[in-house]
């Protein structure tokens, strides 16, 4: 028998996410759960006949099974599907419905065999009033649902959200899905963290100069004007996924990694956030991109690309400095930047360490900063210190000690997807935390709305504005 039977139930389960990310996702953690019974229910507006959408989910597999193949062999898989994979897609089931209406709601959760995970790859209004007419449903009871972000538009409605959410569901069985902290990157530095009695000693306020978490990429608004241009690169990045990563660096040690632990401790990370020195103008900066080219492709203005408005004055890179303020942390700034467009890509933890107390005279070279640099996406870490040289034992050199995490077996969706398919809520946001991302940013958002903080340019393809103080890499 198999260790666990659910169905997998997505609305909006033929757009673009599901497609490029779910669905891949999920091929990814049914070849590693062999012994998992998933049934596989989409629904959408869109009117596909049973061998299309058979063709859909037959096509994000098999490029999900090629892409692992490659990274574990080097080369394709081919087209082939596992037979794992094949029998998933022939028991799988579309129906096109209105998710906002009750009648389709009921014949949709009447097609899942075992208890369904929900989940809704749906605009967030769409899935709020989809959620408000499941609340009068009599519903399967070891239901859960997964919401993509954002959570709300601000503090209020992701308040708003909740107590819907919390008025006919537990919140154990409610999956606020950020796939970053799925990402093998983040769950590697609990590790790192709570498992090395070098490291965690020293991540404090007594040794740490700065913390910068950068997320910066080469791509442009690629075709997402309708979402992006409402949301730009605070709300899009920095809210949600960079103060998650944040909570994760700066937490204290959980007593375990189960979700009530975690998430207690990040959620306390995330209390004591604050714009840095108080002044909300100095501590946030955000620019849009110009014209430029990135690497051999050129690039539009921002505000030339389709879809978008340029009354809104989105930005497209967004830079907060914060406190953390606590007894582990006050006094350290932690610089979170996220933009598109520029010159390199760069997802980065760097822990900056204060420099040495004392040097004894004797010692010549360039004596830099020890650093702990943590990158996402490939998994690496790399510790910078200052040694002995090779040639003269008097002179100091920089070197780097550098290794590669275990990637993992899953993809960031595929990890995700576990947990919501298991009930285990680890990986998802909570309810409050969701609330207090809004909080932490909101100050930012009022001084950007009435123009107190200047909207700088800076060319697509450059590494940012002149002026800023652009981390170093």
């Amino acid at each position: 028998m198999a260790s666990l039977q659910t169905s997998l139930l997505i609305l909006g389960a033929s757009g673009d996410l599901s497609k490029r990310l779910l669905l891949p996702g999920l091929a990814t953690l049914l070849e590693v759960k062999t012994d998992w019974d998933v049934q596989l229910v989409g629904a959408g507006v869109e009117d596909l006949s049973d061998s299309d959408w058979k063709q859909l989910v037959h096509d994000a597999f098999t490029n999900a099974q090629a892409s692992k193949n490659e990274e574990d062999e080097g080369a394709s898989g081919g087209s082939r599907l596992s037979e794992r994979l094949q029998a998933v897609v022939d028991a799988s089931s579309y129906r096109k419905a209105d998710v906002t209406s009750a009648d389709d709601l009921t014949a949709l959760l009447g097609e899942c065999q075992h208890d369904p995970a929900v989940y809704f790859a749906l605009p967030p209004a769409v899935t709020e009033k989809s959620c408000e007419v499941l609340k009068g449903l009599d519903l399967p009871s070891g239901i859960r649902l997964a919401l993509e972000k954002p959570f709300g538009t601000d503090a209020e409605s992701a308040e708003h959200l909740n107590d819907l959410l919390h008025s006919f569901l537990p919140e154990s069985r409610i999956h606020r899905v950020d796939h970053f902290l799925g990402r093998s990157t983040v769950l590697n530095l609990l590790g790192l963290r709570f498992a090395n009695r070098i490291i965690e000693p020293l991540l404090s306020s007594q040794h740490v100069a700065r913390v910068d978490i950068v997320y910066d990429e080469t791509l442009g608004l690629e075709g997402r004007a309708r979402y992006y241009d409402k949301a730009g690169a605070l709300v899009d990045m920095i809210q949600s996924h960079l103060l998650q990563v944040m909570a994760v660096v700066a937490m204290e040690a959980p007593a375990s990694i189960d979700a009530d632990d975690l998430r207690t401790q990040k959620e306390l990370v995330l209390r004591a956030v604050r714009p840095w020195g108080g002044d909300v103008v100095a501590a946030g900066k955000r620019a849009r991109y110009t014209a430029g080219t990135v690497g051999d492709r050129s690039m539009p203005s921002y505000v030339d690309e389709d879809g978008v408005d340029p009354s809104l004055g989105t930005e497209t890179l967004a830079q907060l400095k914060l406190e953390i303020a606590n007894w582990r942390w006050a006094g350290v700034p932690f610089t979170l930047r996220s933009g598109k467009a520029l010159g390199k890509q760069r997802r980065e933890i760097l822990i900056t360490f204060k420099d040495s107390p004392h040097v004894p005279n004797g010692l010549s070279g360039a004596v830099k900063p020890d650093r702990l640099c943590i990158w996402i996406a490939p998994d690496e870490m790399q510790l910078e210190l200052n040694v002995n040289g090779p040639g003269d034992p008097y002179t100091v050199d920089h070197t780097a000690l550098t290794t590669t995490f275990n990637p993992g077996r899953l993809s960031a969706y595929g990890e995700v997807l576990a947990g919501v398919l298991e009930g285990d809520a680890t990986l998802s946001v909570r309810g409050d935390s969701a609330v207090q991302g809004w909080k932490v940013v909101e100050p930012f958002l009022t001084a950007w709305r009435n123009g107190d903080t200047p909207l700088d340019d800076y060319a697509a393809g450059s590494d940012g504005p002149d002026g800023w103080d652009n981390i170093d890499s």
